[in-house]
């Protein structure tokens, strides 16, 4: 088999033939380190150069990726040492031991993905990513809800440099836990945190606002106990955001909205789902806002592509909102659409607003009335 030259598409289904051969564990990690492989098979792959190698991991889904490392320890250690993004997600039972046979050897990730269906990861494992993943960026521990304070408390010592963490539905988690790792994860541009009621509360906002300056996306759906407190911090520590789910936080007012009306220009997303509270007023200063930071001092470092206010809003349930002031926020930001196929600006269960429409729901309802007279 000749492969130093260039990857064949033979030579990659070859190599997942291999893969499929090897057999393993639930990850292909054996329990000796090694997978026994068939004659004719393995001679072909025996002396395959370790570039190579890495190059067609590259091209293989993670599970392969896995068995491959399986195979021999110059595999795994090749592998391992050239892993910059892992996912474990596929994994349906017994990831813990798994993240604690491969994390010691692959030092070197930058993404981490360990989303469960049912839980399996315990604090463990989560303390050995801390341990050896000092360079890790992002992390996904969505439905860990084995996990503890544990977990936070030693990816604030151990990993620095996050910039993304997902531990939506990880319930066991407090909020004093999550403002002591805001305080050493300083570089988290997108946090997670849907449906964890007892983390996302607004000491722990106050936390991420005067901690995280860089922070961009943050989700926050669900979380009864956020208020106005929390978000406004938000609004004025946090002035790059630019998405913010607050869907269900059924204690923010208005207060909360004109807040990230006046301190985050950059804002495009924002849901407000089954926020009853939410006025008018709310409305009128995210269409003020959108004037005002037009001709202002904002306008300077935006770039046309960003020129266009929100992109979504979600005000499903808002029941207290008027045509007249929803009209004024879509008139203001020309990307938000409830033409068909376009829906960004999202208002079911609101029945007196079925007259709003975007700049080109506005047009195509002109051009049908003209066409029917």
């Amino acid at each position: 088999m000749a492969m130093k030259g260039g990857l064949r598409s033979e030579d990659l289904e070859s190599f997942k033939k291999l893969m499929v051969f090897s057999g393993g564990l639930d990850g292909g990690v054996s329990g000796g380190g090694g997978v026994e492989m068939g004659g004719d098979m393995s001679a072909q792959w025996k002396d395959i150069p370790m570039e190579l190698l890495l190059r067609i991991v590259t091209l293989v889904d993670d599970k392969t990726i896995i068995r491959a490392s399986g195979v021999c320890s110059g595999w795994r250690e090749a592998i391992c040492r050239g892993l910059t993004h892992l996912c474990l997600s596929w994994c349906k039972s017994d990831m813990n031991n798994l993240v604690l046979s491969l994390i010691p050897k692959c030092t070197n990730l930058r993404t981490l993905i360990l989303r469960q269906d049912k839980a399996q990861l315990e604090d463990i494992a989560v303390e050995a990513i801390s341990n050896f993943c000092h360079d890790l960026q992002e992390l996904d521990l969505s439905k860990s809800f084995k996990l503890t304070d544990r977990s936070l408390y030693a990816l604030a010592h151990g990993c620095p440099n996050l910039t993304k963490l997902n531990i939506s539905g990880c319930s066991a988690f407090s909020d004093v836990a999550l403002a002591y790792l805001s305080s050493f994860c300083k570089k988290l541009k997108s946090i997670n945190l849907c449906g964890c009621v007892m983390t996302a509360t607004d000491k722990a906002l106050q936390s991420i606002a005067y901690n995280c300056k860089e922070l961009e996306t943050l989700n926050l759906g669900w979380c009864e106990n956020v208020g106005d407190l929390g978000v406004t911090s938000l609004a004025y520590g946090c002035p790059n955001l630019r998405a913010l789910d607050l869907c269900g936080c059924v204690l923010i007012t208005d207060e909360s909205v004109i807040a990230l009306a006046n301190g985050c220009p950059l804002l495009r997303s924002l849901g407000l789902y089954y926020c009853q509270n939410i006025t008018d007023r709310a409305m009128y200063s995210l269409a003020q806002s959108r004037v005002r930071n037009k001709h202002g001092v904002w306008h300077s470092i935006k770039s046309r592509n960003e020129d266009n206010g929100l992109v979504n809003l979600n005000i499903s349930q808002c029941t207290a909102l008027t045509p007249s002031a929803v009209q004024a926020v879509c008139d203001s930001s020309p990307a938000l659409h409830t033409c068909p196929g376009r829906h960004s600006l999202i208002k079911s269960g609101c029945l007196n607003l079925t007259s709003v429409r975007c700049a080109c729901g506005i047009h195509s309802h002109r051009t049908a009335s003209t066409t029917a007279h």
